[in-house]
C-alpha cells in the first residue's frame, strides 16, 4: 500500500514572551493547515515562546504560562476528529530541567517529546545558559510513518541525523531559529544537502521569520527530496503556511512537483529587506507610533530614512534638519529633496542658540583654551537633546544613523549622534551603505511601503561624506578612505587577522596599526550604542565580545 503524508510548513513571526499571542498564531496556522488537508504541521524553533527567549525561561511564572498554553492548544486542537497533528516547539521541563523541545500533539494529546541535543553556544547563541541538552533523539511513529525531529543545530553536524537514520526515521522535520546573515541562505542549503546526501532522507527545514531586537529571521523555509533535489521553498522575509504532499514511491519519499519554489533574494536585495523587516518589527513589537530621524543631508541619514519609510510608511517617519553655522546650503537642499522624494515632511530646528548657550555657560571653565573636538561634540549632543525631546513629547523612537565603519573606529559622539533607540545601519560598512543607496534607487523591494523610483538624491551619494562640525570638514580628514578603511576593518573584525597579515594583503602598516588602535579604543562607545540589525557574521554586540579594559598590545603576532 502506498503511503502518503501531507506536511504543512508554518513559517511564522512570533513575539518573544507573548505566549498568548504566539499560541493564537500557532492555532491559526493549524486551522489553515486543517482546511488544506494537512496531516501534520511543523513550526519554527520555540514558536510558542518566541526565539530566542533568553533568561525569560528561567522565570518559573513564564514556564507556568508555557505549560498552560500547551494544555489549551491540546484542548482546542483535540476537538477536530482526524485533524492535523502539531509539532509544537516550546521550552519544556523534563524531570525538573528546562529543554528546547518539540512536542508531537495529536488529537489533543502529547504523544511524544523530543529535546534538542546539540545546544549552540557561540555568536548570538547562549542556549547552554538556559537549557539542558537532550539525549540523541529517537524517531517518532506517526500514522504509520517514522519521523525524525532534530532541532536546528542538531543538523549542523552529522551525528543526530545519522542516529535518527539508524532508528528508522523516514522523513526529517527540522524546526529552526536561524538568523539572517548576508549569503547565509547558501550556507544553510549546502548544509542540508550534506545531511540529505549522507542519510538519503528527505528533509523539511522550517525557519522563523521576523525581527527580534538585533536579529532578523529571514524565513526562506525549504525542503529537499531524498536525492537532494529541491522539493519546496517558501518566500523569504514573510509569513507563510504551505501544505506539501509527500508520497512513498519505491521506498523513497517524494514531494509532489506542484509545491511552491520561491526564489531567495540575492545580494543587496536580501540585505535591504532584512533592514526593513528588522526595523518594522522592532518599532511595531515595542509599540512605537513611528520614528524620528535627524536628517543631515548626508548619505547615512538618507538611507536610514528610506529604510524607515519602506518599513513603516511616510506618515510614521518624522524627519528633522538641525542646522548649525557649519551646515552647508547643499546639505539643507539635499535633506529637503530626499524628504520630498520619500513623501515625508521635514522640519528645521536651528541648534545655533544651543551652541551659543553652551558656549556662554562653559566660557569661564574653558578660558584660555582653543576650540577643539569638544565644541564639535557639543553640536552633536545638542542635536541628540532635540531628537530625544521630540521622542519624549510625541512617542516616536529616535532612529540613529551611524554605520559600522564609524562605530568601529569611534567616529561618533556618545549622547550625540549615537543617541537613540535603534540603529538600522549599525552592521553596514560605509561602502555597503553607498551600494544600498544605488540599489534602492534602481529597485522597489518586495513588501516596501515607500514610493517607487529614486528616493535618494544623486548628490547625496556622490558628494564627499562630512560631519559638518567645523568649516570645510571631510570624513577623510580623520579617517582613511572608506574603501581602504572598510577592507582593513573587515579583516580585523570578521577575519580576526593580525596586522602583519593585513599588511601582507597590500595595506600600509601605519594605516593598519592606526585603525587597530581606533577599533580597540572605541569599545566603550559600542557598549553604549543602541541595538541594530545584524547583517554580518560578526556584528557588534553578542557576536563580538571584547573587554573595554584591554592590555593586549601585541599587534603583529
Amino acid at each position: 500500500m502506498t503511503k502518503t503524508l501531507a506536511i504543512a510548513i508554518a513559517q511564522l513571526n512570533p513575539i518573544v514572551g507573548d505566549i498568548a499571542g504566539n499560541a493564537e498564531k500557532v492555532f491559526a496556522a493549524w486551522e489553515s493547515a486543517a482546511l488544506q488537508g494537512a496531516d501534520i504541521v511543523v513550526y519554527s524553533e520555540l514558536v510558542l515562546s518566541g526565539y530566542p527567549p533568553e533568561d525569560l525561561v528561567m522565570k518559573p511564572a513564564f514556564m507556568r504560562h508555557i505549560h498552560a498554553a500547551v494544555d489549551d492548544l491540546c484542548a482546542r486542537t483535540g476537538t477536530l476528529a482526524n485533524g492535523p497533528a502539531l509539532l509544537l516547539t516550546t521550552p519544556w521541563e523534563i524531570d525538573g530541567a528546562r529543554h528546547n523541545t518539540v512536542l508531537l500533539i495529536d488529537q489533543g494529546r502529547i504523544e511524544a517529546v523530543r529535546a534538542k541535543h546539540d545546544l549552540p553556544n557561540y555568536g548570538v547563541f547562549d542556549e547552554k545558559r538556559v537549557f539542558r541538552a537532550g539525549p540523541l533523539p529517537d524517531s517518532v511513529a506517526f500514522r504509520g510513518v517514522m519521523l525524525g525531529l532534530p532541532v536546528c543545530e542538531d543538523v549542523w553536524t552529522p551525528d543526530v541525523v545519522a542516529h535518527l537514520k539508524s532508528r528508522g526515521a523516514e522523513i526529517l522535520l527540522v524546526p529552526n531559529g536561524s538568523p539572517f546573515e548576508a549569503s547565509k541562505d547558501d550556507v544553510r542549503r549546502n548544509l542540508i544537502c550534506d545531511r540529505v546526501r549522507e542519510s538519503g532522507l528527505p528533509m523539511i527545514y522550517c525557519n522563523e521569520v521576523g525581527g527580534q531586537d538585533e536579529l532578523v529571521f529571514d524565513g526562506g523555509s525549504f525542503g529537499l527530496n531524498g536525492d537532494g533535489s529541491l522539493a519546496v521553498a517558501l518566500p523569504a522575509f514573510a509569513e507563510a503556511v504551505v501544505v506539501t504532499q509527500w508520497q512513498q514511491i519505491d521506498g523513497a519519499w517524494i514531494c509532489a512537483d506542484d509545491a511552491p519554489k520561491a526564489a531567495y533574494p540575492a545580494g543587496l536585495e536580501a540585505i535591504y529587506r532584512a533592514l526593513v523587516l528588522g526595523l518594522r518589527d522592532y518599532v511595531a513589537k515595542n509599540g512605537f507610533p513611528g520614528v524620528v530621524i535627524g536628517m543631515s543631508g548626508g548619505i547615512d541619514s538618507a538611507l536610514s530614512a528610506a529604510v524607515a519609510v519602506d518599513a513603516l510608511g511616510a506618515d510614521k517617519v518624522r524627519l528633522v534638519m538641525m542646522p548649525s553655522p557649519y551646515t552647508s546650503g547643499e546639505s539643507l537642499e539635499d535633506a529637503a529633496s530626499c524628504a520630498a522624494m520619500l513623501g515625508t515632511g521635514i522640519e528645521s530646528i536651528n541648534i545655533g542658540p544651543a551652541m551659543a548657550a553652551f558656549g556662554e555657560m562653559l566660557a569661564p571653565a574653558f578660558a584660555g583654551r582653543d576650540a577643539d573636538i569638544t565644541e564639535e561634540n557639543i553640536q552633536a549632543r545638542s542635536r541628540g537633546i532635540l531628537l530625544m525631546a521630540l521622542s519624549n513629547k510625541f512617542g516616536h523612537m529616535v532612529l540613529t544613523t551611524g554605520n559600522k565603519s564609524e562605530m568601529s573606529v569611534g567616529y561618533a559622539t556618545l549622547y550625540g549622534d549615537m543617541c537613540g533607540g535603534y540603529s538600522v545601519l549599525k552592521d553596514l560598512y560605509k561602502t555597503t551603505v553607498f551600494a544600498l543607496c544605488h540599489w534602492r534607487n534602481a529597485h522597489h523591494p518586495e513588501g516596501a511601503i515607500g514610493p517607487q523610483g529614486r528616493v535618494i538624491p544623486e548628490r547625496i551619494i556622490t558628494k564627499p561624506p562630512s560631519a559638518e562640525l567645523r568649516p570645510d570638514q571631510k570624513d577623510e580628514d580623520s579617517l582613511p578612505p572608506y574603501d581602504i578603511l572598510d577592507d582593513i576593518l573587515a579583516q580585523l573584525i570578521e577575519g580576526e587577522r593580525a596586522v602583519s597579515d593585513i599588511v601582507a594583503s597590500g595595506h600600509d602598516e601605519a594605516t593598519v596599526r592606526r585603525v587597530w588602535r581606533m577599533l580597540d579604543r572605541a569599545e566603550y562607545k559600542r557598549r553604549q550604542a543602541p541595538p541594530g540589525v545584524k547583517i554580518t557574521p560578526r556584528a557588534f554586540g553578542r557576536d563580538r565580545r571584547y573587554p573595554i579594559t584591554n592590555g593586549f598590545t601585541n599587534l603583529v603576532t
